[in-house]
C-alpha cells in the first residue's frame, strides 16, 4: 500500500472567479461554453466562506480571465485581509495601472503571479517581457518578509504551430531571470496526441509547468484533494479536483453553505489522467510516473 504525503501545512484553493475573457484563443479549453460571461458576484458572502476555513490557503485565482472581474481588487483584499495568499493566472493584458493596484490590493502575501504568453495575441514578445520584468519588480517592493516568497512566471501553449519557437522564449526569458514554463496543448481536456519528437521538444523545455512529464496518473494513489485542495467555481460550487469537475464527480457541494465541510484525510484518486500540476506542485500525492495519455 503506498503511503500518503505529509500533509500539507497550508491548503491550496483553484478559484474560477469568472467565465469572462477578453481573448478568444484557438486552443482554449474554455472556449465551447456557452456562457462566457458569468462572474462570482456575491463577494461578501465569498468572503465569509473563505474566513470559514482553517488556518492559512493558498488561493489561486483563475477564469476566465480574473483582470475581467469587476471586484476583483475588493476579493483579494479581503482574502489579503483573513491572513490567505493570493495567487494568479492572467493572460497579461489589464493595464500596469491595474495591475499595480492588484499588487497593492494583496498586500504583501501575493503567491505566484503565472503570466500566460498567448503568441495569438502577442505581436513582440520584448514587451511582454519587458512588463514582466517590471512588474516582478513590483511584486518585490511589496512581498511580506514572514511568508513564502512571491514569484512570476510565465507560461506558454505548446501547440504544434509554436513549438518551434518555444526554446528561443524559454531562452530569452531566462536570461531576463524569468522563469518559463510550457503547458502541453489540450483539446476537450484531454492531451493531444504529440508525435514522439514533439512530446521530446516539450520535455525538453522541462514538461508541463517543469514537471519533467507531459501527463501524470496518480490512480488509486491517497491524495490530499478534497481536503487540502480543491476546485471553487464562479458560482460557489466545489469539486475536488479538474478531473472530478470535468466528469461531474466528487462534488463537495455549495462552498458557501456553513455546512460546507473537507475531507480530514487523503483519499484514492480516481482518475487515470491528472491535467492539473497545482497539488502535483505542492506535494499532494505520492509521485509514480507518467501516464501515455492522447486526445
Amino acid at each position: 500500500m503506498t503511503t500518503a504525503t505529509s500533509r500539507p501545512a497550508e491548503g491550496v484553493i483553484s478559484w474560477n472567479i469568472n467565465t469572462a475573457c477578453n481573448y478568444r484563443c484557438s486552443y482554449c479549453t474554455q472556449r465551447f461554453k456557452e456562457d462566457r460571461g458569468r462572474w462570482s458576484r456575491d463577494t461578501p458572502r465569498f468572503l465569509a466562506a473563505f474566513a470559514r476555513l482553517p488556518g492559512r490557503w493558498e488561493v489561486k485565482l483563475s477564469g476566465g480571465e480574473p483582470f475581467v472581474h469587476p471586484t476583483l481588487n475588493e476579493i483579494v483584499a479581503g482574502l489579503a485581509g483573513l491572513g490567505h495568499r493570493i495567487s494568479v493566472v492572467t493572460n497579461f493584458s489589464a493595464s500596469r495601472a491595474k495591475l499595480t493596484e492588484f499588487v497593492q490590493a494583496c498586500a504583501g502575501r501575493l503567491g505566484i503571479f503565472s503570466c500566460s504568453l498567448h503568441m495569438e495575441y502577442v505581436s513582440d514578445p520584448s514587451e511582454f517581457l519587458e512588463k514582466a520584468l517590471w512588474l516582478s519588480d513590483q511584486i518585490e517592493r511589496w512581498a511580506d518578509p514572514t511568508l513564502p516568497h512571491p514569484h512570476l512566471c510565465v507560461t506558454s501553449v505548446a501547440t504544434r504551430e509554436r513549438l518551434g519557437q518555444l526554446e528561443g522564449l524559454a531562452g530569452r526569458f531566462g536570461q531576463a531571470g524569468l522563469t518559463f514554463k510550457v503547458q502541453p496543448e489540450k483539446q476537450n481536456r484531454d492531451l493531444i496526441a504529440y508525435e514522439p519528437h514533439e512530446r521530446e521538444q516539450i520535455l525538453k523545455l522541462g514538461g508541463h509547468n517543469l514537471t519533467g512529464e507531459l501527463a501524470f496518473d496518480f490512480q488509486g494513489l491517497p491524495c490530499w484533494s478534497g481536503s487540502r485542495y480543491f476546485i471553487l467555481d464562479d458560482q460557489g460550487q466545489a469539486y475536488r479536483c479538474y478531473p472530478a469537475r470535468r466528469y461531474k464527480l466528487e462534488k463537495l457541494g455549495s462552498f458557501l453553505e456553513e455546512s460546507f465541510r473537507l475531507s480530514e484525510h487523503p483519499t484514492p484518486c480516481r482518475y487515470a489522467y491528472c491535467n492539473c500540476t497545482v497539488p502535483i506542485d505542492r506535494g499532494m500525492m505520492p509521485t509514480r510516473g507518467t501516464s501515455e495519455v492522447s486526445g
